[in-house]
């Protein structure tokens, strides 16, 4: 190995170099609409988890549902495996999802 950093005897030539930043860049500003387009899907499901609550409240019905979040747990669990994700992060990220959308059900009664 040459160079002594572990990478191997291949150093980038300078329009490696550039073209690799700018495809950097480029990806990093596509991993940002994602961010929003994230954070906007949050909004409106939490949007609709209010709506649920007042329909809820209307019907009689209680405003918690621990076999519904179960169901919900499950299936992002399974729609993760589907597309290779590990299911085990992905029921963390739902159980974060569910408990903003139990807050605003309870914010509203």
């Amino acid at each position: 190995m040459s160079g002594g950093d572990g990478r191997g005897s291949h150093s980038p030539q300078p329009r490696e170099r550039a073209a690799a930043v700018e495809e950097l860049t480029r990806r990093r500003r596509e991993l940002e609409a994602l961010d929003r387009e994230l954070i906007a899907l949050l909004g409106r499901r939490v949007e609709q988890s209010r709506e649920i609550g007042v329909l809820k409240r209307v019907a009689g019905l209680p405003t918690l549902d621990p076999a519904r979040e179960a169901e919900v747990i499950r299936r992002a669990a399974a729609m993760a495996r589907e597309h290779g994700l590990p299911d085990e992060k992905v029921r963390d990220i739902f159980w974060h999802i569910i408990g903003l959308s139990r807050e605003a059900q309870v914010e509203q009664e």
